[in-house]
């Protein structure tokens, strides 16, 4: 079936759905709201895993009625984007950094843009912060939300990469009862057939684990922690750093909200969670899953440290989930991000009653604050 062929997928009035060629391989599905009036400024939307251009929904009317393009693309490897190789086997390249911000680029082109405000959610986090590093012609102001960026890799990263990573490895692996990161296991083959394949079937796995990782998880009480050490990062939620003999469909189960508690969720109700169920049902998940590969064999760092030292200078802000572990799970980063890594650096901003998924558990407060950001004197 081609993706024209699909069903579309249900969205509220004032949002369209469109194919765009972007120039670097990909018909790009993008969703998009304000596009009735030429002449707007650009907002593009950047989404992490496992998630969609889709969950912007809430958040894309705001904006838009607020005098804005809203652009919100399915990423390589995600939805009803075409163009990207499928498989474990497909190669890498394509799904590195730099090459997701020649995405990201020549999708603000082909719309008829020459700059954009750019806006990361999770895995769009360094995205968004690698256009607004590499591209500040283009991406004259960056959001980020979630996941801190603490800078570029510094010269001779790579070989200190390897070593602290196979001591932090063996470190977990080590631990009673022994434990494993969630990025290696995500690199590994058989993380996609876990997930799509889940015993609980696939619907079930992604309710599980949206809620692990949502406020609605009373566990979700977030911290920064000492060093990127094994000790130290056994203290995150399972949904990180997992038990060794799990997959991950074994460990969001363990934390399966009630019936009662599914029927009270009013953030994700079955019906939008019923849209992620059928896109990854179609597509599986090993797309995104690239995009880890290529940040955990640090074959990428080399080239990334050509940028080593510089700093982003376009305005900026990060928003996160008061409860959102994502912000700390790599010490240091957040730190770093408010120290080093930002010139411009408008506000940090905690949300209450929001955990990793943002901008759909509290869309209204993400809307306030983006707007607040997007009118600020450049």
């Amino acid at each position: 079936m081609t993706i024209a062929e699909l069903a579309p997928i249900p969205l509220p009035v004032g949002i369209r759905a469109r194919q765009v060629d972007n120039g670097n391989g990909l018909s790009m599905h993008v969703l998009e709201a304000g596009f009735d009036a030429p002449g707007r400024p650009c907002v593009l939307l950047l989404h992490g895993f496992p998630e969609l251009a889709y969950s912007w929904r809430k958040v894309m009317l705001p904006l838009a009625a607020a005098g804005f393009h809203v652009v919100a693309p399915d990423q390589r490897g995600y939805g009803r984007t075409t163009g990207w190789q499928q498989g474990y086997e497909a190669g890498l390249d394509e799904f590195r950094l730099l090459n997701l911000v020649r995405d990201a680029a020549g999708l603000v082109s082909a719309l008829g843009h020459q700059t954009a405000a750019v806006v990361g959610h999770d895995f769009g986090s360094p995205v968004a912060a690698w256009c607004a590093l590499t591209r500040p012609d283009v991406f004259r102001s960056v959001a980020l939300m979630s996941a801190p960026f603490p800078g570029p890799p510094s010269s001779g990263a790579a070989p200190v990469f390897a070593q602290a990573i196979r001591h932090l490895l063996d470190g977990l692996a080590a631990l009673h009862p022994p434990r494993k990161h969630y990025q290696w296991y995500y690199s590994g083959p058989e993380a996609d057939a876990d997930m799509r394949l889940a015993p609980q079937g696939l619907h079930a796995f992604l309710r599980g684990y949206y809620h692990h990782k949502s406020a609605d998880w009373p566990q979700n009480r977030p911290f920064a922690l000492a060093a990127m050490s094994a000790d130290e990062l056994a203290r995150l939620p399972t949904y990180y750093v997992m038990q060794a003999d799990q997959t991950m469909a074994e460990t969001v189960a363990a934390e399966m909200p009630s019936a009662e508690q599914i029927a009270a969720c009013r953030w994700l109700p079955e019906e939008d969670l019923a849209v992620y169920t059928a896109e990854y049902a179609r597509t599986g998940f090993q797309g995104g899953l690239q995009w880890y590969r290529c940040g955990t064999g640090g074959r990428y760092i080399p080239e990334m440290q050509a940028w080593s030292g510089r700093t982003i200078d376009v305005p900026a802000c990060f928003i996160a989930g008061r409860s959102d572990w994502g912000v700390f799970q790599k010490p240091g980063d957040f730190e770093a991000m408010q120290a080093t890594a930002f010139t411009q650096l408008r506000g940090v901003h905690w949300i209450e009653r929001a955990g990793h998924w943002v901008q759909q558990e509290q869309p209204a407060e993400v809307s306030r604050l983006l707007l607040d950001f997007l009118a600020t004197p450049r």
